[in-house]
């Protein structure tokens, strides 16, 4: 059985790939595993019998859980290896040393070697990955060797070597795998271009490299060299299909904090990462009330003092999301702009935003009167209203084809459809398909008997439409003496851009702003509830058009004759006994006369 406080975290997981961590109620590790979706695997364990006695026991023993959002499998897969050494769960088979992935080095040297290996010496040399198998790194070194003839000897190839004609070249110059710098029959110059083609593959800048070869192929099609061609169109096909590397792990990268930063009006989340020996090796994410509408920097500041603290923290470089105006002593601050520094940081930004989701969707569950009363706060803030918006009216006219012209109002309370509160409005007023005035004349009726019958008026009023639609119903508010006592705003379908009456400008909100949502649920549930509404008038007058063209059959007959058949279909195939026993002798002749001449 799932104790409540797990049910509200299963519910908020995300459908991402990431590492999931299992706590007992000592807030002891249990458990890391990885998922290509967090939400499927994790709910996994609590959804059906395990065979296992192990898995059972270990589900009794779940308290907490967290979660670490990546953007590959393969980082997933690479984060549970190191969380896994880090911590050792006691659930968790026991992993080697660090040597369990292998990484791709680049050798300091004259003309170097490329090559894989399981261990990082500090000599200088450049080392990527690492990567999730030996498979993967040798697949990646052959396709590095395809494109590039490269040396694979342990010569010492200094200018003097070389010069002295110490060494000569052996099958592999021969048979076209290497074009001989030993007897300098290749420059320092032209290997080193290789590469930087190499470093470029490894790297995952594929893109330079594909533009390269392809000028290559250009040039080979040219000189009508089309087998020389076609090798290379290959091998274009094969970088194209190659991903190199993972973004969570670089060995450059060495015992770093990363901190990052988001809020709302009412909370900041702070988000720790724990980079050690090039790896992550901790993730830890907290929630602060504000009090004073504190700034992010300020936020940023105490988070960093709070979490440094709580995980003792040793670091003496921090890679930040936002400068901040303070000097830290023996602490480098950084806020990377470009490579795996700042994907470090966008990391970092993900996962508190995916905490700060959670947060929402737990809140929603447990306290849905906080979870409405952030919405409002956000969208008073984002829409610059006197007051909070707990009433909500939307508008919006359907006139498919010109014909039948409706309008439908549906009402919002607390960010939430109140469904018994939705209104159609048969146009009465407006000759064919005008939106405008049709807009003008469902607004003047729904306020003028609110306020008649001194029912509450809303605090926002939502117009589906642009600036046209939007001036119609002012128009009305005018009329009504209503004007400045309820806010109004128009949204086109277009760009979703938000207009306010006689500002030329619009508001373009975040297209995922929680405000933006709300407006966009509104809009969205005033054309369904319209077109409902068309389609039902539409298909009566249908029906009724049918009947009533039948000689000496009135609205009456037609009602009856409805209201026992159901629909026009059953009136054709009913009997003249049955019809008689609805209509009457003299009109069940008409009607079955009609339809069966």
């Amino acid at each position: 059985m799932v104790n409540e406080a797990l049910k509200h975290i299963l519910q908020s997981i995300p459908h991402k790939p990431g590492v999931y961590q299992y706590y007992d109620s000592n807030g002891k590790i249990l458990y890391v595993g990885k998922a290509k979706n967090l939400k499927k695997r994790v709910s996994s364990y609590f959804n059906k019998e395990h065979d296992s006695g192990k898995t059972r026991v270990l589900v009794k023993k779940i308290a907490d859980i967290k979660t670490i959002v990546v953007e590959t499998e393969m980082d997933a897969l690479l984060l549970e290896n190191n969380l896994i050494k880090e911590y050792q769960p006691r659930y968790n088979v026991m992993l080697r040393d660090d040597k369990t992935y292998p990484w791709i080095c680049i050798k300091k040297e004259r003309f170097p070697k490329v090559f894989s290996t399981r261990r990082l010496i500090k000599d200088g040399s450049e080392y990527y990955g690492p990567y999730a198998s030996a498979k993967m790194a040798n697949t990646v070194l052959e396709l590095v060797h395809q494109l590039f003839p490269l040396r694979n000897c342990n010569f010492d190839l200094s200018e003097k070597n070389i010069e002295s004609g110490k060494f000569k070249v052996c099958l592999e110059y021969h048979i076209g795998n290497c074009l001989g710098p030993c007897e300098g029959k290749q420059t320092e110059a032209e290997y080193d271009e290789m590469i930087t083609q190499i470093r470029n593959i490894v790297k995952g800048n594929i893109s330079v490299v594909t533009k390269h070869l392809k000028e290559l192929m250009k040039t080979f099609a040219e000189n009508l060299q089309f087998e020389e061609a076609q090798q290379v169109k290959e091998k274009v096909e094969l970088l194209e299909r190659y991903q190199a590397k993972s973004t969570i792990v670089n060995p450059k990268i060495n015992n770093v904090d990363v901190f990052s930063v988001v809020s709302d009006n009412e909370y900041g989340y702070v988000n720790f990462l724990s980079i050690v020996n090039g790896a992550i090796i901790q993730s830890h994410t907290i929630e602060m009330k504000k009090k004073l509408d504190e700034t992010d920097e300020e936020l940023l500041i105490l988070g960093i003092t709070e979490l440094r603290q709580r995980f003792n923290s040793q670091s003496k470089e921090l890679y930040l999301s936002k400068e901040l105006d303070v000097e830290i002593e023996g602490l480098k601050l950084t806020v990377p702009k470009i490579g795996d520094k700042r994907q470090l940081v966008e990391l970092s930004i993900r996962n508190a935003h995916n905490f700060r989701q959670e947060r929402f969707k737990q809140s929603k569950i447990i306290d849905p009167e906080r979870h409405s009363k952030r919405i409002l706060e956000q969208m008073q803030k984002d829409l610059r209203l006197p007051q909070k918006p707990a009433h909500i009216e939307c508008f919006d006219n359907s006139n498919i084809q010109g014909t039948n012209p409706v309008a439908a109002c549906v009402v919002f309370k607390n960010a939430k459809p109140s469904k018994k509160d939705y209104r159609h409005f048969n146009i009465k007023t407006v000759v064919g398909p005008d939106d405008f005035a049709s807009m003008e004349e469902v607004v003047y009726r729904r306020y003028k008997r609110l306020r008649d019958e001194n029912q509450p008026l809303p605090q926002l009023i939502v117009i589906d439409g642009g600036k046209g639609q939007l001036s119609s119903a002012v128009k009305s508010l005018d009329a009504l003496g209503l004007r400045g006592k309820i806010a109004i705003i128009g949204i086109a379908k277009r760009l979703e851009e938000l207009y306010y009456p006689n500002d030329p400008l619009p508001l373009y909100l975040d297209k995922k702003s929680e405000t933006l949502k709300v407006i966009q649920q509104l809009r969205n549930e005033a054309h369904r509830f319209g077109i409902e509404h068309h389609r039902n008038r539409r298909s009566k007058a249908s029906i009724k058009s049918e009947l009533e063209d039948i000689p000496g059959v009135g609205q009456a007959t037609i009602n009856d004759l409805l209201k026992a058949f159901k629909s026009v279909k059953r009136v054709k195939e009913a009997s003249e006994n049955e019809l008689k026993e609805i209509v009457g002798l003299s009109k069940a002749k008409k009607i079955h006369s009609f339809f069966n001449s």
